[in-house]
């Protein structure tokens, strides 16, 4: 896995959402294994292997994968990052997510995190955008 000088609880990386809507911040938490991302008081925890799940997936993948990001409480778009993060034929047999109830936005999150780790390229378009490994 690449090593950013950022990305950890003392010095989280400080990302905006693809469309450049929202802010965030995301770092890796090797004690609780997760990558933690926080949305205003709101915390998301995703399996910590899913930075180089995702970009093995999306190597493999060879083109351009829509993010399709959507609630854990919300269907997936088929054939999405997001329908991926969940899918039973992912490594991890279902979700990425950690936390009940805050499992979705996966597409949302950790496309962004694989950016600033120089892994994958994210469209930054109002709506529809799509990732690819780099």
């Amino acid at each position: 896995m690449a090593k950013s000088k950022a990305g950890t609880k003392d010095s989280p990386w400080r990302l905006k959402t693809p469309s450049g809507g929202a802010e965030f911040e995301a770092y890796r938490d090797e004690e609780l294994d997760a990558l933690v991302v926080r949305v205003g008081k709101t915390e998301l925890r995703y399996q910590l292997r899913c930075i180089d799940d995702l970009h093995a997936m999306l190597k493999k993948h060879g083109d351009w994968m829509l993010l399709g990001s959507a609630d854990e409480q919300k269907d997936a778009a088929e054939g999405t990052v997001e329908a991926w993060g969940r899918a039973k034929n992912n490594p991890v047999k279902g979700w990425y997510g950690l936390k009940k109830g805050l499992r979705g936005r996966f597409g949302m999150y950790v496309p962004m995190v694989l950016e600033e780790l120089g892994l994958a390229e994210v469209e930054h378009l109002p709506r529809n955008n799509r990732m690819r490994a780099k």
